[in-house]
């Protein structure tokens, strides 16, 4: 006589969106595991983009330049993702590992980097004796590039890792909680790394950045620990020739659709980034905020990608089409900055507020799908999901890091020649410079869904398990 399953167990399916991405292949437990790593790259990124810049900045005094050119360090590296998946791909080793090598150096790296940043911005700061002055500057750019250098190559072979251990019908729903736990990472690590810097001292700082070196190791440690199988080889499987990067790539691009999912995938997370730096000053600025209020848009915003992430997992795991879902977010995207637009004029912090929120809604669906459609790229002869994944987050990465800098330039650009009357009476005020950055992005996520057109077709005749009543027009725009 069959047992039948729990009530709980039947009531986490229905109700909890990453219940049933296990499977045979990956199951629960070792999922969970695995997804640690993701939380050690957030931890990272909070580090390099939200801390270490609060603290050089007011505590130590460094100069903003010479801070954003710190902080622009990691971003060179994300251009080489794309050869760290290639070189994932096709690794060789006496046991046949291919994905975990890259996972330990990564973690290596990026646990080297953090280690030596603290003494490194002490440098920076002017706090030393002997050597030479520009040793500072030379020593923290050293310890940004090793922990980006780590993270990247973590997070690219992390999720190529889950990529293949995932079946095609879990796979956007391990999508889906990989980003939660990346969400889940920098808001964690957030708290209590501002919690335990609330009375700053450099003794402190050292004990902290390098207490989250610790960490990361023993998180990646945990989480690629028996993860995959070891296929020994033979020595003259191991000495075969391996094809090139230039082949790889020009096998990844054959067809055209890889190379317009990455045009899509960086036109989109440049127009829903530009606005990361200039949210909070535009709530204070423009609409009188409060600090505490403006504090709330960061929540606000990852809850909203929370509600997208889980939405993501359900809407690909009924089989809706990941284009569409990704026009979807742009859509919402779209709402999201009209909404934020008009609470200048309007002084509501209700609309900023709730655009926040929209902004982290749309964002999460254009990420979950696009990497889910970069996971679902033919594996060709040459070009393995590592190479995929790390194209996908190489154009994500620059992207992003081309936003803030682009977003900010304009602001300061835009709203110097408003405020000195250039650009006419009407416009001769502080909002301007952020309204022209939104209109931007708005602009850019329409260009966005232009691109992303072309995708949608293709896919839904092939798709085996479609969703018609997914479908919405502005997907098939023309380009």
């Amino acid at each position: 006589m069959s047992k039948k399953p729990h009530p709980l167990t039947r009531m986490s399916a229905k109700f909890l969106p990453f219940a049933d991405a296990a499977s045979d292949g990956l199951p629960m437990n070792e999922l969970l595991r695995l997804s640690l790593f993701q939380v050690s790259v957030g931890m990272a990124t909070v580090m390099l983009l939200g801390t270490l810049n609060r603290v050089m900045i007011v505590e130590l005094s460094v100069p903003a330049i010479v801070v954003a050119m710190m902080i622009a360090v990691p971003v060179l590296v994300a251009p080489f993702r794309a050869l760290m998946g290639f070189r994932s791909d096709n690794h060789r080793s006496a046991i046949g590992w291919k994905r975990v090598p890259y996972m330990w150096f990564g973690t290596l790296w990026q646990m080297g980097g953090l280690a030596i940043m603290p003494f490194s911005l002490l440098l920076l700061s002017g706090d030393q004796t002997l050597g030479p002055t520009w040793a500072g500057e030379v020593f923290a750019a050293i310890a940004f590039l090793m922990t980006g250098l780590g993270l990247h190559m973590t997070q690219t072979a992390g999720l190529a890792l889950a990529s293949d251990r995932a079946t095609d019908e879990t796979r956007p729903r391990v999508v889906a909680l990989l980003y939660v736990m990346f969400l889940l990472g920098m808001g964690i690590s957030s708290i209590v790394i501002g919690w335990l810097l609330r009375d700053f001292s450099s003794i402190r700082l050292i004990r902290v950045v390098q207490g989250a070196a610790v960490v990361t190791i023993l998180l990646n440690l945990v989480a690629l620990w028996k993860q995959e199988r070891m296929c020994p080889m033979s020595k003259e499987e191991r000495e075969a020739p391996q094809p090139g990067f230039g082949d790889a790539w020009r096998d990844f691009l054959k067809g055209g659709s890889a190379g317009r999912l990455l045009a899509v995938v960086f036109v989109g997370t440049l127009a829903f980034s530009m606005q990361d730096v200039l949210l909070e000053p535009y709530g204070g600025q423009i609409l009188g905020l409060s600090v505490s209020s403006t504090t709330l848009l960061t929540a606000l915003w990852a809850f909203g990608a929370l509600i997208g992430f889980g939405l993501a997992a359900r809407w690909l795991g009924q089989g809706m089409n990941s284009h569409r879902m990704g026009a979807l977010g742009i859509l919402g995207g779209i709402v999201a900055f009209t909404l934020v637009i008009f609470a200048g004029p309007l002084h509501s912090g209700l609309l900023f507020f709730f655009g926040a929120m929209l902004i982290g809604f749309g964002g999460g669906l254009f990420s979950v799908s696009t990497l889910t459609a970069a996971m679902a790229l033919p594996v060709r002869d040459f070009a393995g999901r590592g190479l995929a994944l790390g194209a996908w987050g190489a154009a994500q990465a620059t992207a992003s890091g081309l936003a803030v800098a682009l977003g900010g330039a304009l602001r300061d650009g835009i709203g110097h020649l408003a405020t000195a009357g250039v650009l006419g009476e009407g416009l001769n005020t502080p909002a301007t410079g952020y309204a022209a950055v939104y209109h931007i992005e708005i602009v850019l996520l329409f260009v966005t869904l232009m691109v992303l057109g072309p995708l949608v077709r293709p896919q839904d005749r092939n798709h085996p398990n479609r969703d018609s009543s997914a479908k919405i027009g502005l997907a098939d725009f023309p380009t």
